[in-house]
């Protein structure tokens, strides 16, 4: 009793404390908080712009972002963007890409397109991705981290005692499955990226948006399916019976999932030749036989499984979802307006 008397003596000395009353406009105004930060970043110098001030850097600078927006993407040899830049996205001086210059009045006509760092004292001329392994960043084959290297190209490194580092150069492979050295850093307009044939996303009026056109991009390249990634799978690919060597959860569904196509189909079934029949020796294994124990049947699926795995082999068929296939997306332009660039014209 004593011990409940207690707490209870501690609970209302603690509601005394922290007792906080939220207005009925709370949840908006942190809204509105977190859109001024999208907006303005660091433009304010840390003061928040008065809503005179913020009206006026609306109008000046959002129609000038929209019109002349940069898209910034780390990408391999092949085209497809391993990495779509945003705001928050380290640079190889350690600064975001929001700390470096993306709007422009006018575009620049030179290329490469420099982004240099806005931080005082960093010597940071443009914007450069650089991978990490984990929580650190990579490293370079002078064998220390990328955030030891300088700022400045071809970025050498700092560490007392490495005097054979001429430029910062990795082994690390990126999950595409090419090397760190095999990429370059692109910023590009909204006609040199439809040249390309990838997608522009919608306008927006924050600031550094950079490569991020849609919440795919938050994902690797070779994940997304997408135009800027590894491209949506051939038709081919995705016509395939089910069979043991798919995804156990598709496996599982392959009866619920064919009569479903019975039923679109209705009475145009032509006979066993039908395409919604292709796997039929699935749906049949995937049940067990009269009698058959668990560990029979495990047993059975899995030397099923085996004996696909060898003829697959064979196939020319390969999976687009996996990293070593070279069977890909076709790639289509997203406007008819794209022009066409010279090979590497912004490439940094």
């Amino acid at each position: 009793m004593r011990q409940a008397i207690k707490f209870k003596l501690i609970f209302e000395i603690m509601e005394k404390q922290y007792n906080l009353t939220l207005g009925a406009n709370a949840a908006q105004s942190v809204d509105d908080y977190l859109e001024y930060r999208r907006i303005v970043g660091d433009d304010d110098g840390g003061i928040l712009f008065t809503q005179d001030e913020y009206e006026a850097y609306k109008k000046k600078v959002i129609p000038q972002r929209i019109k002349n927006r940069l898209y910034t993407c780390f990408s391999n040899q092949s085209g497809m963007d391993c990495k779509l830049v945003g705001p928050e996205t380290p640079c190889f001086c350690t600064h975001r890409y929001k700390q470096h210059k993306t709007d422009f009045e006018e575009l620049p006509k030179e290329r490469p397109i420099l982004l240099p760092c806005r931080v005082a004292t960093c010597p940071c001329i443009s914007y450069h991705f650089v991978p990490s392994n984990g929580s650190q960043p990579i490293r370079c084959t002078c064998k220390h981290l990328a955030d030891e290297h300088s700022p400045k190209r071809p970025y050498v490194c700092k560490k007392g005692g490495c005097t054979k580092c001429t430029g910062f150069k990795s082994s690390f492979t990126c999950a595409c499955g090419s090397n760190y050295n095999e990429h370059n850093m692109i910023i590009e307009t909204a006609e040199e990226r439809m040249a390309r044939g990838h997608p522009l996303g919608d306008a927006v009026p924050f600031q550094a948006m950079g490569g991020i056109t849609g919440f795919s991009s938050l994902a690797e390249g070779y994940l997304r399916l997408d135009p800027s990634g590894r491209g949506a799978p051939s038709e081919e690919y995705l016509s395939q019976p089910i069979t043991a060597l798919d995804n156990p959860f598709l496996r599982s569904n392959v009866n619920s999932i064919k009569a479903h196509h019975l039923a679109r189909k209705g009475t145009n079934v032509t006979g066993p030749e039908d395409p919604v029949f292709d796997d039929i020796e699935e749906r049949i294994s995937a049940v067990k036989k009269p009698g058959e124990s668990d560990m029979d049947f495990f047993e059975r699926r899995y030397q099923e499984r085996r004996k696909l795995e060898e003829l697959a082999k064979k196939k020319n068929l390969s999976n687009p979802y996996k990293i070593e296939s070279s069977k890909v997306g076709v790639r289509k332009a997203v406007g008819s307006s794209a022009t066409k660039l010279q090979p590497g014209t912004s490439k940094q």
